[in-house]
């Protein structure tokens, strides 16, 4: 099957997780709109940024380990082998509570060093409020996170699109109600500012788990894929395995997302104006990220299909699509915020120094898109044949080693502040871009000459 014809099967998979992921991000574009509303919007703004940075970095991070379910269920859907698949589903639970407590006592114990920091004590103090509100919704972070890997290897995922946007209207109402506070008769909901915001998350959270509960539930009761029937037989094994394939799938997106999150508190030591312009900007290249990110997904899923029903042609013509598709989309939205910087960071505040601040950030914002596209969607394809290491070695490479040191020497020494930082970041992920595409071609010539026995079809590194 030619890459032309995977576009529109990876398409076919990819639209509804679009869907899904920019709702995803949607609650935080509504967190940041609605706190910078606000009196004072440069102070909730810096510390919902903080807040949300931390937590999404060690949450997705940890959670990131659960990506080797992608691998394993994709695989075993391929081959046809559902009771292998539901196996690996109830371990993958199994390992989600326990990934979940873990990350609920790191954000429990977080704020003792936070409060050491030096920035802003009202930032500081404001950002530990929203972590707390943000907690509660953990456990069923992961337990939505785990069940949308297996609808999503099984090709049901619209549900996933519908459980998001509508889950977005749970947010906006939760943070209307508890951002403002209101008062009808003897009801009264007191005004908790960014804390209110963190609780709607939660909340918004807490639907989604449920909403795939049931999805799952109605979904088994009309394909009956013997999720009923399943042995309940413990296996450590699948618990290590899933954990090994796993662990360098997190720690890659770890890695990621901890480079913004670096750059985030390093603009939090310049002031407040700056890091409100920043989250603005942030917000605004992670909304965009979603599609490439979504586009991921499907393309892991396609991958595996393709590698577990023994057709590597078709494995390596659905990653390329998927590349293709994510370097066109981001590309569209390069666009966009070099045309309409000034209207895009105006959406978000009306205060003119915020403005100001994120404008020259979502410039740069915009010339690094279409590598960020490139690195996200090989990624995904590389993830789909079994490979999780490739990513993570050029992203500690390409962020750490070359693009942190840069944006230091910009942001720092040269005087550039939030852009020169920003800069660094520009640099590495086009490193990371034009490496991993480099990966996924070497991998492909491999797909295509594999012998596929039943050993190649659990890896191909």
């Amino acid at each position: 099957m030619s890459i032309r014809q995977q576009i529109r099967p990876v398409l076919t998979l990819a639209l509804p997780l679009i869907l899904a992921e920019l709702g995803w991000m949607s609650m935080g574009i509504v967190d940041t709109v609605m706190v910078g509303h606000m009196a004072n919007p440069a102070l909730a703004i810096s510390s919902a940024a903080l807040g949300q940075v931390l937590y999404n970095t060690i949450a997705f991070g940890i959670a990131g380990i659960l990506l080797g379910l992608d691998t394993y269920l994709s695989q075993s859907h391929g081959a046809g082998r559902f009771d292998e698949a539901n196996r690996w589903l109830l371990h993958g639970l199994i390992l989600a509570g326990g990934l979940a407590l873990t990350l609920i006592l790191i954000i429990f114990c977080a704020p003792v060093l936070m409060m050491r920091l030096p920035i802003d004590h009202a930032v500081l103090t404001g950002s530990v409020s929203f972590l707390g509100a943000l907690n509660y919704g953990t456990p069923a972070l992961f337990l939505y996170f785990t069940l949308r890997r297996y609808l999503q290897a099984f090709n049901h995922v619209r549900p996933i699109a519908v459980a998001l946007v509508t889950a977005n209207l749970i947010n906006v109402c939760g943070n209307w109600l508890l951002i403002y506070g209101h008062s009808w008769g003897s009801i009264h909901i007191p005004a908790l500012g960014v804390t209110g915001s963190g609780l709607a998350t939660s909340f918004s959270r807490c639907y989604l788990a449920l909403f795939m509960v049931i999805s799952l539930w109605r979904i088994e009761r009309r394909h009956r894929y013997g999720l009923r029937s399943m042995s309940r037989h413990f296996e450590p094994h699948r618990i290590r395995r899933l954990a090994l394939l796993g662990a360098p799938a997190g720690a890659q997106i770890f890695v990621e997302i901890s480079i913004f999150a670096t750059v985030t508190f390093l603009i939090g030591f310049m002031g407040r104006l700056p890091l409100a312009g920043h989250e603005i900007a942030l917000v605004c290249a992670s909304f965009t990220f979603m599609v490439p990110f979504a586009i991921s997904a499907a393309a892991a899923v396609r991958v595996g299909q393709g590698i577990g029903r023994k057709a590597p042609a078709e494995a390596a013509s659905a990653g390329w699509a998927a590349i293709l598709l994510g370097a066109c989309v981001m590309a569209c939205f390069s666009a966009v915020l070099l045309l309409f910087p000034r209207a895009i960071a105006s959406s978000f505040t009306t205060d003119s120094g915020v403005i100001t601040a994120a404008i020259p950030l979502l410039l740069v914002a915009a010339i690094f898109q279409f590598f960020d596209g490139l690195q996200i969607t090989a990624t995904g394809s590389l993830r789909g044949a079994g490979n999780t290491h490739a990513g993570l070695v050029v992203h500690i490479v390409g962020y750490w080693i070359i693009g942190l040191p840069i944006g230091y020497l910009f942001g720092f020494h040269l005087h550039y502040g939030a852009v020169g930082l920003w800069m660094g970041l520009c640099v590495g992920l086009m490193v990371a871009g034009i490496t991993l595409t480099l990966i996924w071609r070497h991998t492909t010539k491999k797909l295509e000459s594999a012998n596929l026995t039943h050993e190649s079809i659990t890896t191909i590194n």
